[in-house]
C-alpha cells in the first residue's frame, strides 16, 4: 500500500485520510528515545520540534495568558524576548484563519530552552497542574500526523527521524485520543472505520508451527 494513498472519510470537514497512518509505527514513548536523524545520523533530541511551529492566533493569546507560569521553566536568555515572529499568516486549515510561528533558538523551538526534554509548555501544564489542551498547540500535539483542506495525512518529515524506524503503536493509535479532542469524537468514529477498512486488506500472517 502506498503511502499516500488515500481511504475515504464518512466526515463532514475532512473526507479522506493516508491510509499509512493506519499501519506505520512511532515509539511508544517519545521522552524516553534518543532521536536521531536519518540522513546524517546525528544525535538531535526533540528532533521534531526543531523548526519551531504554526500556532493558531488563538493558542498564541492562551499561551501568553500562562506566560508566568511558563517563563521561569526557561533559560534566562529567552525568559523575556519576544516568544513568537511577528509575521501573521493567513491559513484557513486553523480555527483562528491566521497562525504565527514560535521563535527558534539554537536550533530548536524556543520552548525546549529549559533544563529538560520536551516542551516547556507541557511541562509546566504536569507540574502546576493545569490542562495543556488549547495552550500547547494542536500541531504539536498531533505531530507526526497532520492536516490540510479536507485530508488527515502524514507530516512531511515524518520520515526524518528516527522514532519512525522502531516498533510501536501505530501513528493512528498513538494520536487517536487527540485527534478527538482536537476535531471531535465524529473524527474518530470515521477514522476507526477507515482503519479497520486497512487493516482487513492487509496480508494474514499465518500461525508459524515449530
Amino acid at each position: 500500500m502506498e503511502l499516500e494513498s488515500f481511504i475515504p472519510l464518512a466526515h463532514p470537514r475532512f473526507t479522506q485520510v493516508w491510509a499509512a497512518i493506519f499501519t506505520e509505527k512511532l515509539t511508544p514513548d517519545c521522552m524516553e528515545h534518543q532521536c536521531t536523524m536519518m540522513d546524517t545520523h546525528k544525535v538531535k533530541l526533540d528532533a521534531c520540534c526543531q523548526y519551531g511551529c504554526d500556532v493558531d492566533l488563538a493558542e498564541r493569546d492562551a499561551i501568553l495568558a500562562k506566560a508566568d507560569q511558563i517563563r521561569p521553566l526557561l533559560k534566562p536568555a529567552v525568559q523575556n524576548r519576544e516568544w513568537f515572529e511577528s509575521e501573521v499568516e493567513h491559513d484557513a486549515d486553523y480555527p483562528s484563519g491566521a497562525v504565527v510561528r514560535t521563535q527558534t533558538v539554537d536550533d530548536g523551538c524556543l520552548f525546549l530552552q529549559h533544563d529538560l526534554r520536551g516542551c516547556a509548555i507541557h511541562r509546566a501544564s504536569i507540574e502546576q497542574g493545569w490542562d495543556f489542551r488549547g495552550v500547547k498547540p494542536a500541531i504539536c500535539r498531533l505531530f507526526p500526523l497532520s492536516y490540510e483542506e479536507d485530508s488527515i495525512v502524514i507530516a512531511d518529515e515524518y520520515k526524518d527521524y528516527s522514532c519512525v524506524f522502531v516498533e510501536g503503536p501505530t501513528l493512528y493509535r498513538i494520536t487517536r485520543d487527540t485527534l478527538a479532542d482536537v476535531f471531535g469524537p465524529e473524527l474518530v468514529t470515521a477514522l476507526d472505520a477507515a482503519e479497520a477498512q486497512v487493516l482487513a486488506a492487509l496480508p494474514k500472517k499465518l500461525p508459524v508451527v515449530g
